[in-house]
């Protein structure tokens, strides 16, 4: 593993120093695995692991499997590399007012539908504080947010509600991440277009790693 390395100061150094694919892996490395220890993704064992060169990924002494800087996390699932990721966490991180997709499409030479995409999962890992998908036995729901029309004022309930069920609610869906020992749970949410089995299967697998007891 590299020596820490400090966090680009500037975008311009941002493009430049992620524009450099290993220095990109060590410098996400650092970030999942602070103490230094790596943790094999599929087996969960740690820092038994040796780097494939060629390949750009390492390989686990235990389970004989390999894995990717990208395994487990947002990143994964996704052709994008990381000199584009790493500098659109950058761009969102650390504009105060907030950054659109269409800026950040301009600025790393990428669609603005591929850009919607990396800041949705930028933004759901700084709202978790986790760049890993959960994993183990995860708990998954949905339901509609809104008040019950029988609890409203008629003037109120004419208003707002038009038909029965979900209709002129928000349809939400929670995971919940079960603790193991000590740990605090893990929870994350969103808000749906609908409650299709697309969309939700889509949430669940940009969440929820490959193998997790659902």
């Amino acid at each position: 593993m590299a020596t820490k390395t400090p966090v680009p100061a500037t975008f311009l150094e941002a493009v430049r120093y992620f524009s450099d694919e290993d220095k990109a892996t060590d410098f996400l490395a650092q970030i999942r695995w602070p103490d230094g220890e790596q943790v094999c993704p599929k087996c969960g064992a740690v820092g038994k692991h040796y780097w494939l060169k060629t390949q750009k990924r390492w390989k686990c002494r235990d389970c004989r499997k390999q894995y990717s800087i990208k395994v487990g996390t947002i990143f994964e699932d996704s052709p994008i590399k990381l000199s584009k990721w790493l500098p659109a966490v950058w761009l969102l991180v650390n504009c105060k007012n907030g950054v659109s997709s269409y800026e950040v499409a301009r600025d790393l030479s990428v669609t603005q539908k591929t850009a919607w995409f990396m800041m949705h999962r930028i933004r759901l890992a700084l709202h978790s504080g986790s760049l890993e998908k959960m994993e183990g036995e995860v708990e998954a729901d949905e339901t509609y947010i809104g008040g019950k029309a029988k609890n409203m004022h008629r003037a109120k309930r004419e208003r707002v509600i038009h038909g029965t069920g979900g209709m002129d609610k928000v349809a939400v869906m929670g995971l919940l991440e079960r603790p193991r020992g000590a740990e605090h749970s893990l929870v994350r949410t969103a808000v749906l277009s609908d409650t299709g089995k697309a969309r939700l299967h889509a949430e669940i697998h940009k969440n929820v790693e490959r193998g997790a007891a659902l």
